[in-house]
């Protein structure tokens, strides 16, 4: 006979799920779970009662999930596929926050990715059906190019499980410091005989946006009278329109200005000459102001398509074989149109009026004249597709030995066929303002007309197509070999291959280059540009902006106070790609994203588990060690070589977990482990990009070592009623090495050995050469730091009523948990300038650990009779920064943020249930500051709340 238990779920736990009806875990899932000739629920009788308990719903897949914990040896938490479906999650990033220790990062309005405990998802390893891969998206600000798992390139409603391992196992792959999620789809096996099915309909509308938006799932599945064969098809399908409004400074910086206050801070107006030191122009040079203070919009359309299908076969009762195949298509575009002034690297010809300044060193308000008035509009489309193919052989060898064979291959593409930009300029207007005494929602407003084309210059052009693809082949065989009653060994080998490939290319351009005739024809020609020295309205830089190239953008509900400016021209993106020909021009390589790694994993492993009872207390272990050796070899382009760089590396991994049971109902949890997470992929690779708007070049570093670390895990768990547990877990790691930036400045672009064809032809250091030449280059790599160390405190609550009264309120129930981190690292970091117009200083500072917050909540209240259930979750997130910031800022990062879920159900019939969802029904902004201590904003925006409303079905 299988014994399932041994892989992955215990023999318990797989029985309850197996238990689990059609009716409980299928409405509004395209995942039905269900049981051979039962339609009903679990029964479960309470000790002291002679009358059994009939639970159904959200309370059995509660439920479901608590054995998943109780019985595991190790560290683990679940959701199951009720739990999933009836909650409005649009991704499985928002279904996975609900648990212990697990918060998400949110980007254009949903769930993009986890951390857990306080580490990043570089530090999470997903598997899919239990081999493990990579999914990337482009959704939201940036594309995900690295080992990060995006986790909104999936519907929620494909899977059947979310298991999180919190601590390690030697039987579980490496490459975790945080966790190993595990992700699993459907088992026709475990459903009825017969053909089944369940499908829901729903609407999503966004009170932004103001649209609405379909979101569909179906399954269906079939498992012959003998249960030997079984097969299964779900499918899932959203489109949804949302918009992003708010506010954006793109950092802030350190310059010195022409005139500050009437008093000329230079010899000669506008460029060139030399700088007059005085009070004013000083203490304005030596302020923080806004680089690129500005209000938009961004507008999100998302498509998304996944299909799952399974089969499986079991001849006897001793084999069975599975292959399991998901496939995922998402779809977006992210359009912005942004109304600012540029003041990055134009501060020498702008006149400050006005300044105010806080006690942060912040220029929090000012008035300018000759100031760079911006408007740009920006079109990028994203195609993300997702398919992994499996196969699994699991065979019995008499009583006692069984093993496991499982082989597949995935494939992850990012691709942006489409990343545009146009933009018209005003580079001489007067009166501009900005006021940011209220951080969050400044006031910006233009002295001069933004709504007249005949003001502006079409300056900019750009286009910067793109493509990610990761690649996971993986073998693996697991053995156990039962030795006696007590104790079973475990030994397995694995062989994976991962490769990541990136390619970019860019069309930028602007208009005219440094005097003489423009570098772009339009369908009227060239045109005779202005030397770039040339400043004032005769000044020529652009096409004249016509309306037929112009449009008008309106801003919305953005949170801006009275008096702001709302209302500016944009380029019209079709007409103005048309007029210059953008897309017609010949694409050249962006070299700093022209690269890849290719990593080979041989490992093995060897564990045994064990259980017993010493001096009348029982205990179940497990103990063991796993080695893995990796071969990595990366390429880049270096002077346009490519240069590829080898390396191999070796860990050994132990890893021990002890789990105590004094009572029936408690668990005392003991675990240890080395562990280690291999570095970001976008820092293995040689070779380098240059940023010729911030003045830095960045180069990889293939010869990095991995994050190693050993974690140790301590918890108590109180069982005390059905669907009930306490639970309190400590944890901490010792990190022993991790990666971060190192910088040097006050360099030439010459020395970096670059050619100036890197540089992108509308970047400020390729328009005016002289710059090349001035020691203000920043240049950056990646170093491995010294170490630091992370502790905690992990609280969980799953409280029913009924477990103390009767009657209505036993209908009633709580989740809640709380994390509480403290970690510490040393980071080496660039700080002001302490010189008017001098190069920023190296300092050395200690702060949290990136991405980690200090503080977390989540907390559910639901009712559930069986008929009508209801549902209202809390979730909160601390403040955390991300890591280095840039222009003189320190540590940039997210201020904290409380979202407000809620659902509302009513089950009509056995096949029919409708319900009413929302989801950040707070809208909550999301704010994001570039300075830890001084909180300076990057950005501050909104995404409006989400209503959804459907039925679900079965049959």
């Amino acid at each position: 006979m299988i014994k399932s238990g041994s892989r992955g779920f215990n023999r318990s736990a797989a029985k309850f799920l197996s238990a689990v009806s059609l009716s409980v875990l299928a409405i509004g899932t395209a995942h039905a779970q269900s049981t051979a000739g039962q339609d009903a629920a679990v029964e479960e009788v309470p000790a002291n009662e002679g009358d059994a308990i009939v639970v159904t719903g959200f309370r059995a897949s509660l439920q479901a999930a608590l054995n998943l914990k109780r019985d595991s040896v190790a560290a683990v938490d679940a959701i199951v596929a009720e739990d999933i479906a009836k909650f409005p999650d649009q991704n499985l990033a928002e279904s996975l926050q609900r648990i212990p220790g697990i918060s998400i990062t949110r980007d254009g309005g949903e769930g993009r990715s986890i951390t857990v405990r306080g580490l990043s998802s570089q530090f999470t390893r997903v598997r899919v059906n239990g081999m493990e891969t990579i999914a990337t998206s482009t959704d939201g600000a940036a594309a995900n190019r690295d080992r990060a798992f995006d986790f909104n390139v999936f519907a929620s409603e494909l899977f059947s499980s979310l298991v999180v391992r919190k601590t390690a196992e030697a039987s579980l792959d490496e490459g975790s410091l945080g966790a190993v999620v595990d992700l699993n789809t459907g088992n026709p096996l475990a459903g009825r005989s017969g053909l089944n099915g369940a499908m829901s309909v729903v609407g999503s509308y966004n009170d932004l946006s103001k649209d609405l938006g379909p979101r569909l799932a179906g399954l269906l599945s079939w498992r012959n009278d003998a249960g030997t064969f079984g097969a299964s098809v779900s499918a899932a399908y959203s489109k949804t329109s949302t918009l992003e409004l708010g506010n954006n400074t793109v950092r802030w910086a350190q310059a010195r200005f022409d005139n500050v206050g009437g008093v000329n801070c230079f010899t000669t107006a506008n460029s060139g000459g030399t700088y007059v030191p005085s009070a004013g122009c000083d203490r304005a040079a030596l302020a923080f102001h806004p680089r690129i203070p500005r209000y938009g919009e961004v507008a999100h359309d998302r498509e998304r398509l996944g299909v799952t299908g399974s089969v499986q076969f079991s001849p006897t009762d001793a084999t069975k074989f599975s292959i399991d195949a998901l496939y995922s298509k998402y779809d977006a575009s992210r359009r912005e149109q942004w109304g600012e002034v540029l003041l990055r690297s134009n501060e020498r010809s702008i006149n400050v009026l006005n300044p105010v300044y806080d006690a942060n060193n912040n220029m929090i308000s000012a008035t300018l004249n000759d100031a760079w008035v911006r408007t740009e509009h920006y079109l990028r489309k994203s195609q993300t597709e997702f398919y992994q193919v499996g196969g699994t052989w699991d065979q019995d060898i008499g009583d006692n030995f069984r093993f496991t064979a499982l082989g597949g291959v995935s494939k992850s593409t990012a691709g942006i066929p489409v990343e545009t930009t146009v933009i018209f300029d005003d580079r001489d207007a007067q009166g501009y303002s900005y006021d940011y005494t209220n951080m969050s929602f400044p006031k910006l407003t233009f002295g001069t007309s933004v709504t007249d084309p005949a003001n502006f210059q079409l300056a900019e052009i750009r286009d910067r197509p793109s493509n990610v693809t990761n690649r996971f082949k993986t073998a693996q065989i697991r053995t156990e070999w039962d030795v006696n009653e007590g104790i079973t060994l475990k030994a397995g080998a694995v062989w994976r291959r991962f490769n990541f490939d990136t390619e970019a290319y860019t069309r930028d351009t602007a208009v005219c280059g440094n005097g003489g005739t423009s570098i772009v024809a339009s369908t009227s020609g060239t045109i005779a540009c202005s030397p770039s020295s040339l400043f004032g309205p005769t000044a020529v830089y652009g096409f004249a902006v016509t309306p037929a190239l112009s449009q008008i953008f309106n801003l919305g509900k953005a949170g801006q106070p009275a008096g702001n400016t709302n209302s500016w021209i944009v380029p019209n993106l079709d007409a103005t790609t048309a007029f210059t020909g953008l897309y017609s021009r010949t694409a050249r390589d962006d070299v700093g994203n022209i690269r890849g790694v290719q990593e080979t994993t041989k490992g093995a492993y060897l564990q045994a588990d064990a259980k017993g009872d010493v001096f009348g207390l029982e205990y179940a272990l497990n103990a063991g060690i796993r080695y893995a050796k990796t071969d990595q070899s990366s390429y880049g382009l270096v002077s346009g070589v490519t240069a590829t760089v080898t390396r191999s590396y070796e860990d050994w991994l132990p890893s021990a977990n002890l789990a105590l049971y004094p009572t029936e109902s408690t668990i005392v949890r003991l675990a240890v482990a080395d562990v280690m997470t291999r570095p970001t992929l976008g820092s293995l690779t040689p070779g380098g990009s240059a940023d010729g708007f911030n003045y830095r070049v960045t180069s990889g570093n293939p010869f990095l070592e991995p994050y190693r670390a050993t974690n140790y895990d301590l918890s108590l768990e109180w069982y005390f009623a059905p669907q009930a547990v306490l639970s309190v877990a400590l944890f901490k790691k010792d990190v022993s090495t991790f990666t971060q930036s190192a910088s040097i400045t006050g360099a030439t672009f010459a020395q970096t050995g670059l050619p100036a064809s890197v540089l992108s032809p509308a970047s400020p250091a390729a328009l005016n050469p002289a710059q090349q030449l001035e020691p203000r280059w920043t240049l950056s790599t990646t170093v491995n730091g010294s170490g630091a160390k992370l502790k905690g405190i992990e609280l969980a609550a799953q409280i029913p009523f009924s477990a103390f009264t009767d009657g209505l309120l036993s209908h009633f129930g709580i989740l809640a948990n709380a994390t509480f981190i403290d970690s510490n690292a040393s980071f080496n970091v660039q700080g002001p300038a302490i010189a008017p117009g001098g190069a920023l200083q190296n300092k050395v500072i200690t702060n949290t650990l990136g991405n980690v917050t200090k503080k977390a909540f989540n907390g559910t209240l639901y009712y559930d009779d069986g008929k009508f259930s209801a549902r209202g979750m809390l979730s909160y997130r601390g403040r955390y920064h991300e890591g280095a910031s840039g222009t003189g800022n320190i540590l940039e990062g997210y201020g904290a943020t409380t979202n407000f879920d809620a659902s509302v159900r009513y089950k009509f019939t056995e096949w029919l249930e409708v319900s009413v969802e929302g989801n950040n029904l707070l809208d909550t902004y999301r704010y994001r500051f570039t300075d830890f201590d001084a909180d300076r904003n990057y950005e501050n925006n909104h995404f409006g709340r989400t209503i959804l409303f459907g039925a679900r079905f079965k049959i």
